[in-house]
């Protein structure tokens, strides 16, 4: 058995030396002592027996074996060889009784290089071993600003809380979100049974991943696997079947291709202009159906949020703008819990577009989406990544620019408060945009942030204690409470006067979309060549956003709003562009340069004449982490 063994080991040697050949590599073994820095540069850390994944054994520590193996670890020294014979004893010794004798090996950048036993590495590898028992000694570069050097530090981090191997990702932050998947702390050790209990899980999902044809795909198991277990959960996971486990693989398959690309998002800015008229119901529905049936499902009462009754303002836009077209139900008081009961009832009750208008639902529409793909469904968010669905925001830092030119031209003392409420995708840009207005008018002007969701703050006392003479408060009126303090207003005595407000306008979204569906034009928002996930980013110039005005504003003032609302919405004017200070520097430094669209929507710096921070997640409220998780800006705690 030993000789027929190595008969086949060595045509697979052969095999790959020669495919390497032809691909310009090193056709053999990579050799440790040949790629490590210079000494003193990096620190040795003994970590004692250890299951060392054999997947992940790349070569040799010196170069005296290391022309006996092709890249693959199979021989490639002639049957005849003494080599050979010591190949084939152990091939008959691992066959009878096992090989248990642990090698020794080098661990550098999660990878392994052996020191002694690389013929019992050979055999192993060649039976289709997981892993093999080794001693092994990791070696520790310096820190660097290369990304694998991070994402080594990042798997460092992780390799104290649960002494795993055999996860590696491709990008960095990756690890911090495994734990978080799991559902550990940052930094809680896992039990043995734990460690245990999640290389089943894995080993399951990679099988099938392989199985599938991961290995074509440029992300590692690992990436795949985490993505899977943040859209179906981990716990979920743990109890399916493999039959179950292989159908959800091919069902997201999509969503495995699109972490090969850059995390970009094909931002729409405008709704498409091409147009194809076609009925509506032959585009949507079955000869039956008389209407587009349309479901919105809300986070909150549209009498206790804000946010929600902007949404209800735009559905009944909607239901007025066609009323023989459309029929539409709503859900309130969704939550992560429900949300996919209530995506269930719409689908069964015959809905075939279906808005989520809160990012916390985000993994729940994927998940709807990826069971029923005949149904259209769309998320509000930002800069989320997903090729099932399709997510919509409006450009609102385009009317927090004139909200900030109005208290900048109305603040008396200079100083004004803007109340921000999650430190997520697109509040930051508003931020920033209010201040710059707050600044083109009045270049003295100072703005206080501070946070609603923040813990311990009493933003009424921090307002007397600044003595802010304008404040930027909630976007608008909440119908159950008949308070005044909303949008950007002055203090008269003890009274507030507003000066403005901005407006979501989500039924001129709600409309253009549709008319898109109606047009036949949907679909070409879809880009076959790339499997970018898809975002509508509209803003003042499709009427989605703007700003109103209250009698309190004086004539003029109204006038230059007026204007700049006109050079944005032509397009003339970027409220980013041009230099630009930070608080720690300059964050635009060409003059004649605008941000691009991902850099304003991504950006996490606030600007020099804001005073005030970015809270951590450990700075806010219980009730801000289902969305700061899902769309919080990328700052460290």
């Amino acid at each position: 058995m030993g000789r027929e063994d190595y008969g086949k080991a060595f045509k697979s040697g052969k095999k790959d030396y020669q495919a390497r050949m032809l691909r310009g590599v090193k056709p053999t073994l990579q050799v440790l002592d040949e790629i490590l820095p210079e000494k003193g540069s990096y620190s040795e850390t003994p970590l004692g027996l250890v299951q060392v994944p054999t997947d992940q054994i790349v070569g040799t520590k010196t170069g005296a074996r290391s022309n006996s193996f092709a890249g693959n670890f199979m021989p490639i020294l002639r049957e005849s060889s003494e080599f050979a014979m010591k190949w084939q004893n152990l091939s008959d010794i691992h066959m009878k009784e096992g090989i248990r004798d642990p090698i020794k090996a080098y661990e550098y950048m999660n990878k392994f290089y052996v020191e002694e036993g690389n013929k019992r590495v050979s055999v192993m590898k060649y039976f289709g071993a997981v892993s093999i028992p080794g001693n092994v000694t990791r070696i520790i570069p310096r820190r660097t600003d290369e990304k694998e050097n991070k994402i080594y530090y990042e798997f460092l981090d992780f390799y104290q809380a649960a002494p795993i191997n055999y996860i590696w990702f491709s990008q960095e932050g990756r690890f911090a979100k495994l734990q978080e998947a799991v559902g550990k702390e940052p930094g809680e050790v896992w039990t043995e049974e734990e460690r245990l209990t999640f290389s089943s899980v894995y080993s399951r999902f990679v099988s099938e991943y392989h199985a599938r044809g991961g290995r074509k795909l440029a992300i590692t198991p690992a990436d795949a696997f985490l993505s899977f277990i943040t859209l179906y959960g981990y716990e979920e996971i743990q109890q399916k079947t493999t039959d179950e486990i292989w159908d959800l693989i091919a069902k997201c398959w999509e969503e495995f291709e699109l972490l090969q690309e850059k995390p970009d998002i094909d931002l729409k800015m405008k709704p498409n202009q091409k147009k194809k008229k076609l009925p509506l119901r032959n585009i949507l529905f079955p000869s039956s159906a008389h209407k587009l049936k349309i479901a919105f499902i809300n986070e909150k009462r549209l009498e206790t949020s804000g946010w929600t009754y902007a949404h209800e303002l735009g559905r009944l836009y909607l239901e007025q703008t066609f009323p023989e077209e459309v029929n539409i139900i709503c859900y309130e008081n969704g939550t992560k819990e429900n949300v996919e009961e209530l995506l269930a009832d719409a689908i069964e009750k015959g809905c075939n577009l279906i808005f989520t208008t809160s990012p916390p639902f985000v993994q729940a529409s994927v998940k709807a989406a990826i069971a029923n793909p005949q149904i259209r469904i769309l998320n509000c968010s930002l800069n989320t990544s997903h090729r099932y669905i399709r997510t919509y925001y409006s450009r609102m830092h385009e009317a927090k620019f004139l909200m900030g030119a109005i208290a900048g031209a109305m603040a008396e003392n200079n100083r004004m408060t803007y109340i921000a409420d999650y430190p997520i995708y697109g509040s930051i840009a508003n931020i920033n945009a209010f201040a710059l207005g707050a600044k083109m008018l009045n270049p003295r002007a100072q703005v206080f942030l501070e946070w609603s969701t923040k813990k311990g703050v009493d933003i009424e006392e921090r307002i007397r204690a600044t003595g802010s003479s304008c404040v930027s408060g909630r976007d608008m009126v909440i119908p159950e409470e008949a308070s005044r303090y909303f949008g950007v207003y002055y203090m008269d005595k003890d009274s507030p006067k507003n000066l403005a407000m901005p407006l979501y306008h989500w039924g001129k979204f709600y409309e253009q979309l549709i008319r898109t569906i109606m047009d036949g034009t949907w679909k070409y928002d879809d880009n076959p060549s790339t499997t970018k996930a898809i975002n509508y980013w509209w803003g003042m110039a499709e009427g989605v956003v703007d700003v109103v005005c209250s009698k309190h504003l004086p004539v003029e003032t109204k006038r230059l709003i007026g204007l700049l609302k006109a050079t944005i919405s032509s397009g003339e004017f970027n409220p980013f562009s041009g230099i630009l200070f930070s608080q720690t520097g300059m964050a635009n430094v060409e003059p004649d340069r605008s941000m691009l669209p991902e850099e304003i929507m991504t950006m996490d710096w606030l600007a020099d004449n804001v005073i005030g921070s970015i809270p951590t997640k450990k700075e806010l409220k219980e009730q801000a982490e289902p969305v700061v998780r899902q769309q919080g800006v990328k700052k460290e705690d």
